[in-house]
């Protein structure tokens, strides 16, 4: 069967369930969302925001992008947080990084035939040169991979911990919470790296090297 028909099928096959179970789920949901959670992803197909976190639809509010970077000349993303920060209200924001990510993979090297991606990848070989002394240290690829995934999520929140729309959220008193997540494709278990409120003493940008 074609693919997309195949979705359509699902899809309906989906909607009819959740009817099934609780027939004005669909009604509620077209009136307003009040999501807690603005979830920052990486685009790749395994690692589905919803699935992953047995969430229901409304429950997260969802970016993504290759290796679930933050970054400030990205439009797409200021526009994401901002209305997540000041319409949404949201009480926590999820950079979730994965291992084996291959942007953070391709970031090791240079990609000249997807000069899009190589692009992108910039941002990540940044964190990259501000921990080279650790993880040049590591024995090969798949651990230095591994390990800059992590530093990588990290990384991002700190970003998003000095930038002004999160500043005027603490500043306002009103409770938020950046979390650092990691997901493993080989386990499908989320682990938490980093976590700021607004009242850390380390709850500020990480030097990154140019």
């Amino acid at each position: 069967m074609e693919v997309a028909k195949r979705l359509m099928l699902e899809n309906r096959a989906w909607a009819t369930e959740v009817l099934s179970r609780d027939p004005d789920r669909f009604k509620r949901l077209a009136v307003r969302q009040a999501p807690d959670v603005l979830w920052i992803g990486c685009s790749d197909s395994r690692v589905p925001a919803e699935l992953i976190t047995n969430a229901d639809p409304g429950d997260l509010f969802v970016h993504r992008n290759i290796a679930n970077l933050v970054c400030e000349d990205d439009p797409n993303l200021m526009s994401v947080l901002q209305y997540a920060l000041e319409v949404l209200r949201v009480g926590n924001v999820i950079v979730c990084g994965h291992q084996g990510c291959g942007g953070v993979r391709a970031s090791l090297a240079r990609v000249p035939e997807l000069p899009h991606v190589d692009a992108r990848l910039d941002k990540i070989r940044q964190v990259y040169r501000a921990h080279c002394g650790e993880l040049d240290r590591l024995d090969n690829d798949d651990a230095r991979t591994a390990r800059l995934v992590e530093l990588n999520a990290i990384a991002q929140v700190r970003k998003l911990a000095g930038m002004p729309l999160v500043r005027k959220v603490w500043d306002s008193g009103r409770a938020l919470r950046l979390h650092a997540w990691i997901y493993s494709l080989e386990t499908g278990l989320l682990e938490e790296r980093l976590c700021l409120d607004g009242t850390d003493a380390d709850a500020s940008p990480e030097p990154l090297a140019a």
